[in-house]
């Protein structure tokens, strides 16, 4: 025994160097049966946002927590793949889990710098920090995450991880994963990626807040080139790629001031969220949900620019009313605090809020949101020009530390502009079966989020005429029935009136016209009279059948103007029932719905006119009032859209009393319309602003474009109609000078016949 007294010492030698290694191939056993299950990523289920597309399959809207797009590995391109691997993890298909070489290379990095300036996590690893563990830098943490990276490299395989880290790693701006970074960041899906733009998301993991392009572009910058140069070092790119991709400006889609989403079209994602919301709860927001709607990108986008020059041309006429704000530059002295100054100035589109440096005889230089300097001179000052002098008060002179809105024209020229006070609202739609082919609820949703198509009850003034007169054809009435245009004196003491004595918008009286004239020419005497003849209760009855509510529709005289209330939406579903020739149809804008696993959950179902829509006026019917609309176009109020230069067009504009509404409601056989201006706050527009001035010019832009090359329509004249000439009495002439369309049953008779009485054609040659 004694002779052994030098084997324990010698043991504990051997054991002690060795004991860190078992300590931790032990803690390794006990440990890795503890470890999380990996069906998180064998059956991976992100939380998904609520994804809303055009009819085309265009994103024009997103919500939830985390902006999320899944793409499968085979569809990311190899040099977003060689970017990520440049940047995070060269030896990702070499090492197990865990880069030894690397952790020995980031060691020697850090010593020889003296702090810490590589890390040595591998993709893997970060694969299992981010989906099982906490961001806390301690040993256990760590020690868990390369026992989880060697599990998940047992069960995974290498492709498989990577698309995990592509498809989950925050990027900033609420975007998880690449392809949904390149939309938030680009407008663009991967494979229609630049280099460097593939560079620049690629060098985000390491710290979005840090390198995001948008708020910190020149840290941003210096990742991106690291990332350029990893991948040249590596073989990946060429001298030529590398040298392109170096001179590449940054320009993300925020700093562009580009629109969230490739088409505007926020008032009908919000439209579908509150719809989706009703449906599914929360669940709406983390379920992957696909909403494809009915709108159509083309049209969302002309339409939306054509309200927003509407508008615009609307604003300028009445003026410039000073500067938003003023901001002091002695305060406000380096381009860091004129930023600050202006963030929380709201953007609105291409409108860019700006602080004035100074003013000098050759025009005015100003700073603008996210740092550019312009220069505003010539017909750019026009619009302020009475803002200029030095006689004005202070608050509504433009001088050094003004805040202004400045915008670049057609001529890449800058102009002083203003924010607009009016509002607006177009939709548009297929008047066959009710299919929203555009929506825009307002002229800034991020500044007023009150969908003005959907929730502005409005007067429509004279655009709610054609339905009186289409009951009054009804009624026996015809486009040849005279009626007298003369003053007239009205007791209203059931409304709460002594007297009402109505007018024509031109002022003046021309007589006995037909029925015809009185709506080409927006008589309201003739429509007064004509509502006097039917019955204002028929009236309203009759009124409902376009999808009218008939409690806000008083049957009072008053209805003949427009007096009641209406939507955008509701009139533009009533002008529908002349444009298919008399069928009810219900406008909607959700054309289906697919589950996060693309599965269909929902599809319209829409009544089509001519298949199963319910008919609520005659064929004949339809077809004259579209045919008095057009002449409305031709000869009348609407005349401006003859500009257009198409004949087979038809509309009516509206203008409530003192100008506090203007309408156009029009349409082709495949396209109806509404637009709307006015203020939130009712208000007069003008004295001289109409339907025809301020509300058809928007209808007419997004007509124009919609209809380019589209071939003229002839509406097809129904059976049981006939045509005859008659004279400026409504009667059958020979020798008469117009040309008028009526039911079979209903001609007219000749001069000096007498008619039957009982007769249909009994209005014909009585004086209204």
């Amino acid at each position: 025994m004694t002779s052994r007294w030098w084997f324990y010492p010698a043991l504990a030698v051997l054991i002690l160097p060795l004991l860190p290694i078992l300590l931790l191939v032990f803690a390794s056993i006990v440990t890795y049966p503890t470890l999380p299950s990996l069906e998180t990523l064998t059956d991976y289920r992100p939380k998904m946002p609520l994804r809303v597309f055009s009819a085309e399959g265009t994103l024009i809207g997103e919500f939830g927590e985390e902006r999320r797009e899944l793409v499968k590995i085979e569809d990311v391109p190899e040099l977003m793949k060689k970017a990520i691997l440049a940047a995070e993890d060269d030896r990702f298909y070499e090492h197990g889990g865990v880069d030894y070489i690397g952790v020995l290379r980031a060691a020697y990095s850090n010593f020889t710098s003296g702090g810490v300036r590589q890390g040595a996590s591998t993709i893997t690893m970060q694969v299992a920090r981010n989906f099982f563990l906490s961001k806390e830098k301690t040993l256990s943490r760590k020690f868990n995450e390369m026992l989880l990276s060697f599990k998940i490299e047992h069960n995974l395989s290498k492709d498989e991880i990577l698309q995990l880290y592509i498809n989950h790693i925050y990027l900033g701006q609420r975007s998880y994963g690449f392809a949904s970074a390149a939309q938030v960041y680009y407008s663009k899906s991967l494979n229609q990626l630049s280099l460097a733009e593939m560079a620049m998301l690629a060098g985000l993991p390491k710290a979005p807040a840090t390198f995001n392009p948008v708020v910190n572009p020149e840290r941003a910058r210096l990742r991106q080139m690291y990332v350029l140069r990893r991948m040249h070092d590596l073989g990946y790119i060429n001298n030529a790629q590398f040298d392109l991709a170096q001179k590449e400006p940054i320009v993300t889609r925020q700093s562009n001031r580009r629109q969230e989403f490739a088409v505007n079209a926020s008032y009908v994602a919000e439209m579908v969220r509150q719809e989706m919301y009703d449906r599914y709860q929360d669940d709406a927001y983390t379920q992957g949900y696909s909403v494809y709607t009915t709108i159509r990108a083309q049209d969302q986008a002309i339409a939306y620019a054509s309200l927003r020059k509407g508008v615009m041309e609307y604003d300028h006429r009445h003026g410039y009313r000073g500067p938003e704000g003023y901001v002091d530059l002695k305060k406000n002295s380096t381009d860091e605090l004129l930023e600050d100054a202006l963030e929380d100035v709201p953007d609105s589109d291409d409108l860019i809020p700006a602080v004035v440096l100074s003013i000098s005889s050759k025009g005015i230089k100003a700073h603008c949101k996210r740092g550019q300097v312009v220069e505003i001179n010539g017909d750019g000052l026009r619009f302020a020009q009475q803002t200029l002098g030095e006689k004005l008060a202070l608050n509504h002179r433009i001088r050094a530390g003004s805040l202004i809105r400045v915008f670049k024209n057609e001529k890449d020229s800058w102009e002083i502009t203003q924010l607009p006070q009016v509002e607006s609202a177009f939709v548009s739609a297929n008047p066959r079966d009710g299919a929203i082919f555009a929506l825009v609820g307002g002229f800034d949703f991020y500044r007023n989020q009150f969908n003005h198509v959907t929730q502005a009850w409005r007067q429509p003034g004279s655009s709610f005429k054609p339905f009186i007169y289409s009951a009054a054809l009804e009624k026996g009435f015809t486009p040849a029935s005279v009626i007298n245009d003369a003053p007239l004196v009205i007791d209203l003491s059931q409304t709460g009136e002594e007297l009402w004595q109505p007018k024509n918008y031109e002022g003046g009286f021309d007589g006995p016209m037909r029925l015809r004239q009185g709506l080409v020419r927006s008589k309201n005497l003739v429509s007064i009279r004509i509502l006097q003849a039917i019955g204002v209760e028929y009236a309203q009855d009759y009124v409902t059948k376009f999808g009218f509510d008939k409690d806000k529709i008083k049957p009072f005289l008053t209805m003949a103007l427009g007096a009641g209330s209406v939507t955008p939406l509701q009139l533009m579903g009533g002008y529908s029932v002349f444009a298919n020739g008399g069928y009810r149809i219900m406008p909607y804008f959700i054309q289906r719905i697919e589950d996060g696993q693309g599965k269909l959950v929902g599809q319209a179902a829409p009544v089509v006119a001519g298949e199963g829509a319910e008919q609520v006026i005659d064929v004949r019917n339809a077809f004259t009032m579209v045919n008095m609309m057009q002449d409305v176009v031709k000869h009348g109020t609407a005349i401006r859209a003859m500009e257009l230069g198409r004949q087979d067009l038809a509309g009516k504009t509206g203008t409530t009393s003192d100008s506090m509404d203007a309408w156009f409601a029009g349409f082709h056989p495949t396209l109806v319309a509404v637009t709307w201006i006015g203020y939130d706050n009712p208000q007069s527009l003008g004295e001289k602003e109409t339907g025809g001035g301020a509300a058809l010019p928007i209808w007419m832009g997004y007509m124009d474009k919609l209809l380019k090359g589209v071939p003229e329509v002839e509406y097809t004249v129904p059976e049981h109609i006939v045509t005859a000439r008659i004279n400026d009495n409504g009667l059958r002439d020979p020798n008469g000078t117009h040309i008028e369309y009526f039911y079979e049953e209903n001609v007219p008779p000749e001069q000096g016949e007498t008619v039957p009485e009982g007769s249909k054609a009994e209005t014909s040659g009585q004086l209204f």
